[in-house]
């Protein structure tokens, strides 16, 4: 590990929240080896996110940013709209799921016949063998094109259930799908019935799904109102199996006029060997000037004695201070 001295002086001077300087949205953070990663979409107009950026650290505190890790260069059937990382290790490699081109259908109101760049795209995935990357592409076109059950195949979110299987639980457009992965990611396992995708919407789902296991029990969480405004907030739903049914239990973030508005699309991490969790989301600051002016940030997470979650309270001091 890199001495604390040393991380004061290369990285980050301002700990807290946000977590870096720039414009950073839909974080996902995990643990990968030895290290935390935060693995966000580069908040801009659509033609304008064709890049990933990531950021590194060994304490929530102090973040190292690692530039570049995947761009259209490297994926060739992606122009734009690239968005929402999911990124894990399985076995030796890791693997980048991300969603590109913001894909439509000709029935639905942002179709452009004149722009079909987003004609085609979906959910890809890119594979390095490091978490910093660089990244190429895995398949050489998307993982998923295709509409089931009327969820946009976007913001993905990648899964191992304790048994090995490995799931995708994606969805915008007020749709939620999980589907079973190969063990390659080549491809999907067809359910018992036959279909490759079972729909678990929730009542108030828009999108941003999440999925955390704690005590056997299955955290679903995501985020309703509008991506674009200050109606944006995170809800969850607690299971016996990653299958659901989830039912909404209730919010725990959202706009706070004395932080931040427009709180949403969120992820856990679960410090290693411990019950500290923490959520890590974006926001925009106040006062806000552009619908794209949004920031990654981290606070603490908690939950009740029932194992409901207790309200979130987002700080600019972030996980820096004691419990």
């Amino acid at each position: 590990m890199v001495s604390l001295i040393y991380f004061h002086e290369v990285f980050t001077q301002n700990p807290g929240n946000p977590i870096s300087e720039g414009w950073y949205a839909d974080p996902e953070g995990t643990v990968l080896g030895d290290q935390y990663w935060i693995f966000p979409t580069y908040s801009a107009k659509y033609e304008e996110q064709t890049f990933f950026d990531a950021f590194s650290s060994i304490d929530m505190i102090y973040w190292q940013k690692h530039s570049n890790i995947l761009d259209t260069s490297a994926i060739k059937w992606a122009k734009q709209a690239m968005w929402a990382p999911s990124v894990v290790q399985n076995k030796d490699k890791y693997y980048f799921f991300f969603s590109a081109n913001d894909i439509q259908r000709p029935e639905r109101e942002g179709w452009d016949e004149n722009n079909p760049i987003n004609h085609s795209g979906g959910i890809g995935i890119a594979v390095a063998s490091n978490p910093a990357g660089p990244y190429k592409d895995y398949l050489g076109k998307p993982l998923l094109s295709d509409f089931y059950n009327d969820a946009q195949p976007i913001d993905q979110f990648v899964f191992k259930d304790t048994d090995g299987q490995w799931y995708i639980i994606y969805g915008g457009w007020s749709h939620c799908n999980i589907g079973k992965l190969k063990d390659d990611f080549t491809g999907f396992v067809e359910w018992p019935d036959g279909k490759l995708f079972h729909e678990i919407t929730p009542e108030g789902y828009v999108e941003g799904p999440f999925i955390f296991l704690r005590n056997n029990k299955y955290y679903f969480m995501w985020s309703e109102g509008g991506w674009g405004n200050d109606t944006y907030k995170v809800a969850y739903a607690i299971s016996d199996k990653i299958t659901g049914p989830y039912t909404k239990i209730g919010t725990i973030l959202e706009s706070d006029a004395e932080v931040a508005t427009g709180a949403g699309h969120n992820s856990v991490i679960k410090s290693p060997n411990s019950d500290d969790y923490y959520i890590v989301y974006h926001r925009r600051p106040i006062p806000n000037e552009g619908r794209d002016h949004r920031v990654t940030c981290v606070d603490w997470l908690y939950f009740n004695e029932d194992g409901t979650i207790k309200e979130v309270k987002m700080t600019f001091e972030g996980v820096g201070e004691e419990r």
